[in-house]
Formats: C-alpha cells, structure tokens, sequence
C-alpha cells in the first residue's frame, strides 16, 4: 500500500463532502506532475485529504483509492473548467481516481504543525513553492501523519 497527499479547497471540496458522498472521482488535475502520481496509484492506497487555500491550510482526513486509472471525465465536457480540446475519448490526456471516505481526524493537522514536523525531503507539502495537488507520501512520514492526527505530538 502506498500512500499520498492530495489537495482540494474546502469551498470546493472538503472532506464533509467526501463523508457525506462516500465515494467520488478526483477529476480536474491539470498538472502532468500531479497527473503521473495519479496514474501511479493502486486500489487500496491511502490518500491524506489536505484542505488548500483556507486558514490554516492543512490535513483534514483519510481516504482510500477505490478505483483506479479512469479517465477524467471533465476533460470532455465542453462546459467543464477542466474542459481539454486536445483530449479525446480515443487519446485521452488526464487520469484520475475514485475515492472513498475513511475518516476525518480528530486532530486537524495544520500546515504549521507539518513545518515543524518533517523535513521537505520527508514530506513534499512542506517545501517551499511546492503547488502540487497531488504528491506521495513515504510510508514513514504516513504513519507520523497518523499519530498526529491521534493526539501524538513531534518535536
């Protein structure tokens, strides 16, 4: 099982919306970076559900992949922000995932609280002028993650 960071704006989507839904598709990644660790991910991995452009930015919850290697629909629908005239059903250029809800933290995990905890060699949300929506996260800083979420504190 792998794990990874993925973003979205709670006036957007949060992770009440993930709760309330159960299980949704991951679409609009417009970032081959991000695009190619979304084609990377296996059902069963986990995914950190990070809340961006808020105060504080931070992890908000878990989810897990449930399906993987779909093609991303909006980059057909003509009225879709994430619309791609290049993209065809038959050389489609963006992948996504399905998600499903795992849990919200009890402990909202804030992007100061990140900083003062890993490295950005350990965990790629923390460094500088990173805006990928998408990005891994090792098994090691994951488990981390977790006992943060649960009340343990790093120093």
């Amino acid at each position: 099982m792998n794990y990874w960071l993925m973003k979205s704006e709670p006036d957007v989507y949060s992770i009440a919306d993930l709760e309330r839904e159960q299980i949704e598709i991951w679409d609009g990644v417009r970032n081959y970076q991000a695009r190619n660790f979304l084609r990377q991910m296996q059902v069963g991995d986990r995914a950190f559900f990070y809340h961006s452009n808020t105060q504080p930015p931070g992890i908000a919850g878990l989810m897990e992949i449930v399906q993987a290697n779909l093609d991303d629909p909006s980059q057909f629908d003509r009225h879709s922000p994430y619309y791609d005239e290049q993209s065809t059903p038959e050389n489609p250029r963006w992948q996504t995932v399905k998600v499903g809800y795992l849990k919200t933290f009890a402990h909202y995990i804030a992007l100061n609280t990140l900083k003062a905890t890993f490295s950005p060699e350990e965990l790629l949300v923390v460094k500088r002028g990173n805006r990928l929506s998408v990005m891994p996260v090792s098994a090691t800083a994951a488990e981390k993650i977790l006992a943060i979420a649960e009340g343990a504190s790093f120093k």
